[in-house]
């Protein structure tokens, strides 16, 4: 048995209006204006996967009755076809180098979470070789020239407390006092 997946990227039907679309796949989806928004964003959003040719059939038909031009395509059936299988990925041009920094790597997005970072330019900053130091190199340290010649050391076994003043006096003594029941 097949199983299939329809996916759209905001395309219309030729003679359909933006506006009108919106409004029937609203209805459809029963979905807010902001959800709708997404899916005219022009990237590939998987609407439903893992449906049989009659269940596809009846959303590509639903779809294509509100103006929107979907794309139904087969998924593997095999759990080992699809560990095998790479997910499409669309060629992206090679990105160049520039003076500003690294190199931008742009990626075709695996599904609908992915799609939202599609625009995202993230820096290819490749892989280091086996062995290669990844510290930054530092310039030395200099260390500060301190005056320390007016510090001394106090003798061994001293008493590092603070002074005693001549208004501390000692604690009064209330060994006499009792607490009455």
């Amino acid at each position: 048995m097949s199983l299939y997946e329809i996916a759209f990227s905001g395309q219309l039907l030729p003679g359909a209006r933006l506006e009108q679309v919106e409004a029937n796949l609203s209805k459809l989806f029963q979905a807010d204006a902001q959800r709708i928004a997404q899916l005219f964003s022009g990237r590939r959003i998987v609407i439903k996967q893992n449906l049989d040719f009659a269940a596809v059939e009846k959303y590509r038909q639903a779809m294509e009755r509100a103006g929107a031009q979907v794309e139904v395509r087969p998924m593997p059936v095999d759990v080992e076809e699809i560990e095998l299988a790479p997910p499409p990925v669309e060629a992206a041009p090679a990105p160049s180098e520039s003076a500003a920094g690294p190199q931008s790597l742009k990626v075709a997005p695996r599904d609908e979470y992915m799609a939202a970072f599609v625009d995202v330019e993230a820096p290819d900053f490749g892989i280091a070789p086996v062995g290669a130091d990844l510290q930054d190199t530092r310039a030395p340290v200099q260390t500060p020239a301190l005056d320390l010649s007016q510090f001394s050391l106090a003798p061994l076994g001293s008493d590092m407390s603070e002074r005693r003043r001549a208004t501390d006096l000692p604690a009064p003594d209330t060994s006499h006092l009792k607490l009455a029941d």
